[in-house]
């Protein structure tokens, strides 16, 4: 792990599996060749003999996880980015789709919400490693909570503490760093610089048995990979700080390269957000990503207004899918 230098190296190429997402889809035709269902690749992967005797289609939940494999000079690497809402859903869903987690070197978590961290305990029993650093924020320790229509608050279940999480370690920090010998960025505090995507207006803290306004998540974070002769691939867990200021930060601090792809949460779901569909989408199309994929907390409104506005870029997410870039 590197936190002294920030500027990612360029990887061969990058595997991403949705391992989970509030959708599942294992029917619609997918029109391009760097995305592939679950059965295919999994076919591809572990044979026909393996998918009669033990595949299983998984299944969905509200909640985020990613695995990632990068490809760099002859070696591989696997960083898991967020662990779902349940105990056992992103340990199962590997199971099914025959995914060896053990292989993973990192954890880096985007935010301090349930759904993304909710299996992170037994995410961490299954890889059973001493040396396995997760990356998190000190904000994420914070004990949070929504607003009510009627101004009750409803407590959010509380973040692991560092003996919960034996044998990894957690590493705090605010900053950009490297995992996975330089080849994945996290953010860090991501800056908020455009004036409409306004945080959680809803969101709160308990500071000394109060409840206070927290709008702004400020440990919400993304990752970012370098890939030769593409761009930047972008994810993001829910966007907190916007997908917009998302983007923008990742080109800043990984090089003016091109986005290439954007897949993840954009938080575009419900009142309080919707109001931000039209200009988030008005912005993405000025970012041109080739791929984006639009998931978890996005919203069907959303997704509908960026396919309409990028039809031939957006992808619609489902648990299982494979993004090879």
């Amino acid at each position: 792990m590197n936190c002294n230098n920030v500027s990612p190296r360029e990887v061969d190429g990058v595997e991403i599996v949705s391992l989970v997402d509030n959708s599942v889809d294992f029917a619609s035709s997918i029109e391009r060749g760097d995305v592939e269902q679950v059965r295919k690749w999994v076919t591809k992967h572990s044979g026909e003999e393996w998918v009669k005797k033990h595949f299983q289609f998984p299944f969905a939940e509200h909640g985020f996880s990613m695995l990632i494999r990068i490809f760099v000079d002859e070696k591989s690497h696997s960083v898991l980015f967020d662990t779902g809402l349940s105990k056992g859903g992103a340990v199962n869903n590997a199971r099914r789709m025959g995914l060896d987690l053990t292989q993973v070197e990192a954890i880096a978590l985007s935010h301090g919400h349930y759904d993304h961290f909710g299996g992170l305990q037994k995410v961490v029993k299954v890889i059973n490693r001493k040396d396995l650093p997760i990356v998190v924020h000190e904000d994420m320790f914070k004990t949070r909570g929504v607003a009510n229509p009627d101004g009750s608050i409803r407590k959010y279940p509380n973040f692991p503490e560092e003996g919960q999480v034996e044998p990894a370690q957690l590493v705090k920090t605010k900053q950009p760093c490297l995992l996975a010998e330089d080849t994945v960025l996290v953010t860090g505090e991501i800056p908020r610089k455009t004036d409409f995507e306004k945080g959680f207006p809803q969101h709160k803290v308990r500071v000394e048995g109060e409840w206070l306004p927290d709008p702004w998540i400020l440990d919400d974070r993304a990752l970012v990979i370098k890939v030769r002769q593409k761009g930047l691939v972008l994810i993001s867990g829910c966007a907190h700080a916007g997908i917009i200021n998302t983007a923008l930060y990742a080109q800043q601090i990984a090089g003016p390269n091109k986005m290439y792809a954007i897949i993840g949460g954009f938080h575009l779901a419900g009142k309080a957000f919707e109001s931000r569909i039209d200009q988030t989408v008005r912005e993405l199309k000025l970012i041109n990503p080739s791929i984006l994929v639009p998931s978890h907390c996005t919203g069907w409104k959303a997704i509908c207004k960026s396919a309409s506005a990028m039809p031939r870029t957006i992808v619609w997410n489902s648990v299982g899918n494979l993004y090879r870039f």
